[in-house]
């Protein structure tokens, strides 16, 4: 398992990242990031655009994410290595806070891993099932 921790392979770095963000572990999922990291949100979904630094993307997306819905979590699943580039196909849970509606709703996220970081990140959702479950 320290050998996992340390590990600079991209499906490595990216499962850090997954394992981070479901303990709520802010620092630990930064620390997979690279400093000029680009992290883009499909147009569509709640938080849309691209946010840069780890701090940018922590703010803007992670601490949104936990403030609008409960339980917020990206179950990941199936991995697709080529290189530097992980494709990981997912699920994300949830239920929003406003709404008491629930989300499961498959995802694809397509990260670029350089020299043990990541540095692009790109979202795939249906956005209208995310959208609607925060529709009264």
């Amino acid at each position: 398992m320290a050998e996992f921790a340390i590990s600079t392979a991209p499906a490595d770095v990216v499962r850090r990242q997954y394992l981070a963000s479901a303990a709520g572990d802010l620092e630990a999922l930064r620390a997979t990031l690279a400093p000029d990291v680009e992290w883009t949100e499909m147009a569509g979904f709640p938080l849309a655009g691209t946010y840069r630094t780890p701090d940018g993307v922590t703010s803007n997306v992670m601490e949104k994410l936990g403030q609008d819905w409960d339980r917020w979590a990206a179950h990941d699943d199936t991995y697709v290595v080529d290189g530097e580039n992980v494709v990981v196909l997912a699920r994300y849970t949830a239920v929003n806070k406003a709404t008491g509606k629930p989300i499961d709703v498959r995802v694809a996220h397509h990260f670029v891993v350089r020299g043990g970081l990541i540095v692009r990140f790109e979202q795939f959702v249906d956005t209208a099932l995310v959208r609607e479950a925060m529709a009264d």
